[in-house]
């Protein structure tokens, strides 16, 4: 059973990208094929769902090639593996991007040798699928599409300056913008870094050249080399036709490479190489390429201190950090917030065709007082469950429930006092325990409560293993609020 979806009334900034946008979903159930003609549909594309292999092949035979396909890699019968080998054995260069539960690491690379252009995790945040297929698409539409794609995403990605650091970061900005300096932006996940970062571009001279996105911790190390750097036809199994790497897609214009912090010391030296020569070669290739690309960098974690580590090599750094943007997080900019609500509420009334909900005082006063953890990504997501639901209870409960900025002070203070009821009767290395099993567990109560107690995402952001977190879990104490 196929079905297709068109959503009618679409904002003319979306129907202007259906023309050319058309996606094939390929998954075995009928639940995530109505999810996701639903959810692209009302985004602007054009959307056919198959619930096999078979029926996706006949698709394409027929003639019917889309922009993009979405495969399941779990499917009874023909699974997506053979699905993907089956397409690239067609001389069929479309977009496919793999999605599954299973989310190991042999799978990507396999799945990615046999031609696949990105991978997806179930469950997946709506961000992730937009992220995945924007970056895949700029990479096969025409040039002339691909600016329109990006100038729309740049309209929509406008948010407010009005605090003094934000202004003073849009001061920098527009001072650096008639040069071609290596910027460095540092702050905590969600502050907006990706905001700045397309605000350099749009204020240089590469404006109306590509403002290209790399995640550099969303992919093992082989496979970042050949999204940044591309690969020759022949350069591995699956790799049937030369590949542009991203750093020349994005030549004339801007590349930006989030979360460089995770990038490994084998690429920091390949991407040092870049910013001193201009110059590369792709895998399996042995001719030099050169581009013309400006560097903007971001990352939450401490570059000075990794070098200090060894973790990051320091004439990279060096190279990196010519201009250094500090991004303060939401809490530091309260001001902002009323305004970053209203846009958000515009945004998504919009998207989601839902009336314009009413904010009380009760929740600009709630979202005043909670410290936001994950920042204008918390904020924003907060207000989208407010617009989808057109009910701001919920959000009021679960900022009720979560602990305020005082909390761990609060715990520590009780600590502290107990600690001088027995002055004398415990050592400095145990009082300095003592104290680090509180920090760690506040630490861990908070990303948990802003993931929702997703312990998949929050052993991530947390930086240790689903298993370690499970036993912090059960050795701090704690449990799901409902």
């Amino acid at each position: 059973m196929s079905q297709k979806s068109r959503r009618s009334g679409i904002p003319a900034k979306d129907s202007a990208r259906s023309d050319f946008q058309r996606v094939l979903v390929v998954d075995d159930s009928e639940g995530i094929r109505v999810f996701l003609t639903h959810l692209l549909g009302i985004r602007g594309y054009e959307v056919e769902a198959v619930e096999d292999g078979i029926k996706a092949l006949e698709v394409i035979d027929r003639g019917g090639i889309p922009d993009l396909i979405l495969l399941d890699i779990m499917m009874p019968g023909m699974n997506g593996m053979e699905v993907l080998a089956n397409i690239r054995a067609r001389n069929t260069q479309v977009p496919i991007v793999m999605i599954s539960v299973v989310g190991r690491t042999p799978t990507i690379v396999e799945s990615m040798r046999l031609g696949a252009t990105d991978f997806l995790n179930k469950p997946f945040e709506e961000e992730d699928l937009d992220r995945t297929l924007r970056s895949c698409l700029d990479c096969s539409f025409p040039a002339q599409a691909r600016s329109l794609m990006l100038d729309v995403e740049d309209r929509s990605k406008e948010e407010v300056w009005e605090s003094d650091a934000m202004s003073e970061i849009r001061g920098v900005i527009e001072h650096i913008s008639d040069t071609d300096v290596t910027v460095l932006i540092q702050g905590e996940s969600g502050v907006g870094k990706e905001i700045v970062s397309r605000g350099i571009h749009e204020h240089s001279t590469r404006r109306n050249d590509p403002f290209v996105k790399v995640n550099c911790a969303a992919l093992p190390e082989d496979l970042l080399e050949s999204e940044l750097f591309g690969y020759e036809k022949g350069a591995f199994t699956g790799a049937f036709s030369r590949k542009l790497g991203k750093f020349e897609v994005a030549s004339g214009g801007t590349i930006f490479l989030d979360e460089i912090g995770e990038m490994s010391p084998g690429l920091q030296a390949k991407l040092l190489q870049v910013l001193q020569d201009s110059c590369f070669t792709r895998l399996g290739g042995n001719k030099e390429v050169t581009v013309d690309v400006r560097v903007v960098c971001a990352t939450h974690r401490p570059l000075s201190v990794m070098v200090a580590q060894n973790d990051f090599r320091e004439d990279l750094y060096f190279r990196l950090n010519v201009v250094n943007i500090h991004i303060p997080p939401l809490r530091e900019r309260r001001e902002e917030i009323p305004l970053l609500v209203d846009r958000f509420i515009s945004r998504y009334s919009s998207q989601y065709a839902r009336p314009i909900p009413h904010i009380s005082d009760r929740m600009l006063t709630a979202f005043d007082k909670h410290p936001f953890p994950g920042n204008i990504r918390e904020l924003e997501n907060m207000v989208k469950r407010i617009v989808v639901l057109e009910n701001e209870e919920t959000i009021l409960q679960e900022l009720s429930q979560k602990p305020t900025g005082n909390a761990l002070s609060s715990r520590l203070q009780v600590l502290f006092d107990d600690l001088e009821s027995r002055a004398g009767s415990l050592p400095l290395r145990e009082v300095g325990r003592l104290v680090s099993e509180e920090v760690e567990r506040e630490a861990i109560k908070q990303v948990l409560h802003h993931t929702d107690w997703n312990r998949k995402r929050a052993a991530k952001l947390l930086g240790i293993s689903y298993k370690t977190l499970l036993h912090k879990i059960r050795s701090c104490g704690l449990m799901m609020e409902l």
